[in-house]
């Protein structure tokens, strides 16, 4: 068995980033399921509930999708149709993901310019979400999270084209 391989800082700061991910996903997972409950309970049992109760659950719907999407993103993980590579000899498959996730950055990227122009026009708009939580606040998450999406594909798909092609195959 070969010896250990050190790890580098900037593996030690990625396993960082995905353990605040994770932690962030799971805690606002737990959060929001406690929050639905405690609104159903709350109705069913004494009538009342909590006024901005259904749309911080709403609020967290968003953060969980997208952070589960920047998750996913990770290592290329996310849904995509993938009819191409199956019909795409073997030798030309590893172009192929690279220029896929090149263009997958691409859109992202201009996703995250829009929802950042969105976030920063909610800002001077000055709207409430609920309570005394800015509208903007809560939609920051779109910004992050197609950032961190488009930059992660980016890595992927410059890891692809780098990589060498395999010997011809059918």
């Amino acid at each position: 068995m070969p010896p250990d391989k050190p790890v580098s800082r900037t593996d030690r700061l990625l396993n960082l980033l995905h353990r605040l991910e994770d932690g962030l996903l799971v805690g606002l997972l737990l959060a929001m399921i406690l929050m639905a409950a405690l609104q159903i309970v709350m109705r069913n049992l004494l009538g009342v509930s909590i006024p901005w109760g259904d749309m911080l659950v709403r609020i967290m719907v968003l953060w969980i999708g997208l952070l589960g999407a920047m998750i996913a993103s990770r290592n290329g993980e996310h849904i995509r149709i993938d009819i191409l590579s199956r019909l795409m000899p073997g030798r030309f498959q590893t172009r192929a993901d690279a220029a896929v996730q090149l263009i997958t950055a691409v859109l992202c990227a201009i996703t995250a310019v829009h929802a950042f122009r969105f976030v920063r026009s909610e800002a001077e708009f000055g709207g409430m979400a609920f309570v005394r939580v800015p509208a903007w606040l809560c939609e920051a998450i779109i910004p992050v999270a197609f950032s961190v999406i488009a930059l992660r594909y980016l890595v992927l798909s410059v890891r692809n084209f780098r990589q060498k092609q395999p010997p011809n195959t059918p």
